[in-house]
């Protein structure tokens, strides 16, 4: 028997939008964090379903313990609005605060209703939630190094709607996504969470699960925050857009999903499969190492590859969702197909690119074979992600070097030909933006500090030049150049 009990808030509080928006303006306000943000939008459009609001300590100690709210329903993840004590101190119990759009600072998006305010254990929360009080894990760094200090609780009532400017025709609310699949009669949805570009691997393990439970592909990328370092998403879903063209035609849709990951693995691929119940699917894959981080500062993984297994299959039947259990899938050159490892016969020969090493071959522009990936794929993450030697790049030369310097280096620049190559002598807030945007279009820069703005943090993407003092403007040239070949840029 399912326990969710859906809730669209976004549908509930519409007839009060002008109420609401009125009442608003006299309230003392909080601007969101982009992780507030992506959480209110879930909660309010019901992905977080049965969650009204955000935790009170309540429910957030019964979560991290047990992994239930304290209604008894299973919710592994603390939804929680971490403030500043000086914000805290500034709220009183029962006060209603409007919550601010972090975009424009302005926008009133919801009305908390404060229930809750509490300090938390967060050593607790770190050990309980992800495993490890360890800072190499991202979730437990911003915990610790960004998250505020008190956390209040309470329901929401939504005020204004959340608007989105890019990929619009994918941004499926839960209620509008099961109106869809309620129109197209596919009563069976194998949904499929990824925060990576999609390839050979993905599509024939989705179309294999498909097969497998008579159902239809739901493709439901996250498009919140990922992991530090991840493919950002407008490249992510261009990749998705031209693999959806892959799968049989009506057998599949993309839908993205504005969540803000904490890559608890295990935890959060049951938190991934409740949220994917509330978005309407019957089937959800879990795969190997589902929403792992990578190594903690030993090493070694976080979590083993198919804990998350595990734990979600314990709680399929309450939630009211079938998991899908997936090995890593490898290709087989000699039959042109790619099969689950524990279906490979021992000796049978086969091929896999690992992230990492499709990452270097992006870098330096190897060759990515078709039986890895789809040439329109290889041709959108290229676009996005040009190897250095088509890379713009920013020289910072040091004050200490003669004054000759930029320029030399800059006939020399020219004289290689493969760039525009311009140059900025005084640094200030104006000329680092200029100086940025002429690198990200492909140019290079030669920038001297001699004549900086103090006040001018210099970017950690940009080449610093290293000046022996005993070098002549020649030697250093020559230097800096074989620099830049060594680092893949000539």
């Amino acid at each position: 028997m399912s326990q969710t009990v859906f809730k669209d808030i976004f549908a509930r509080d519409a007839p009060f939008r002008e109420q609401l928006n009125k009442e608003a303006a006299s309230l003392q306000k909080i601007i969101l964090t982009e992780r507030q943000f992506c959480d209110l939008e879930l909660i309010l459009n019901g992905g977080f379903s049965p969650l009204e609001g955000f935790m009170t300590e309540e429910d957030y100690l019964s979560v991290v313990n047990n992994l239930r709210l304290k209604s008894g329903a299973v919710f592994p993840i603390p939804v929680t609005l971490d403030v500043s004590e000086s914000q805290a101190g500034a709220i009183n119990a029962s006060e209603r605060i409007a919550l601010l759009d972090p975009r424009d600072e302005q926008t009133i998006l919801a009305i908390l209703t404060v229930e809750d305010k509490y300090v938390p254990d967060k050593v607790v929360e770190a050990e309980k939630v992800f495993g490890a009080n360890d800072r190499a894990h991202p979730a437990v760094e911003y915990l610790f190094g960004t998250a505020g200090n008190v956390y209040l609780g309470g329901k929401l009532q939504a005020v204004n709607p959340i608007r989105h400017f890019d990929f619009v025709a994918y941004r499926y609310t839960p209620a509008e996504l099961r109106s869809e699949f309620e129109r197209n009669n596919w009563n069976r949805v194998v949904a499929f969470q990824t925060r990576n570009p999609m390839h050979r691997a993905h599509r024939e393990l989705t179309v294999r699960a498909a097969k497998q439970h008579s159902a239809r592909v739901l493709i439901h990328p996250v498009v919140g925050m990922t992991k530090p370092g991840d493919i950002d998403h407008f490249t992510r879903v261009r990749v998705y857009e031209a693999i959806l063209q892959r799968y049989p035609k009506g057998s599949a849709k993309l839908s993205l999903l504005p969540l803000a990951m904490r890559m608890a693995g295990p935890r959060e691929a049951l938190w991934h499969a409740i949220i994917r119940k509330n978005y309407g699917a019957s089937h959800f894959i879990i795969g190997r190492d589902h929403a792992g981080p990578g190594k903690n500062s030993q090493g070694k993984d976080f979590y083993g590859p198919y804990d998350a297994q595990y734990l979600v299959e314990q709680y399929s039947h309450e939630i009211g969702i079938s998991i899908v259990p997936f090995q890593m899938m490898t290709y087989l050159p000699d039959e042109d197909i790619y099969k689950p490892v524990d279906q490979v016969e021992p000796g049978t020969r086969t091929l896999n690119i690992s992230g990492t090493e499709l990452r270097r071959r992006l870098l330096v522009g190897a060759h990515i074979p078709e039986w890895f990936s789809y040439p329109q794929v290889v041709s959108i993450l290229r676009q996005s992600y040009p190897p250095k030697y088509a890379q713009g790049f920013v020289l910072a030369v040091p004050a200490t070097a003669d004054k000759l310097v930029p320029s030399a280096l800059i006939s020399a620049l020219n004289e290689d030909g493969r760039r525009h190559v311009t140059s900025v002598s005084r640094l200030d807030t104006t000329s680092l933006t200029y100086a940025q945007e002429l690198q990200r279009a492909g140019a290079a820069v030669v920038v001297s500090l001699a004549d900086a703005d103090k006040s001018i943090q210099i970017p950690a993407n940009w080449v610093q030049v290293n000046i022996d003092p005993h070098e002549t403007v020649s030697e250093v040239t020559f230097t800096v150049l074989s620099q830049l070949s060594d680092e893949g840029y000539l």
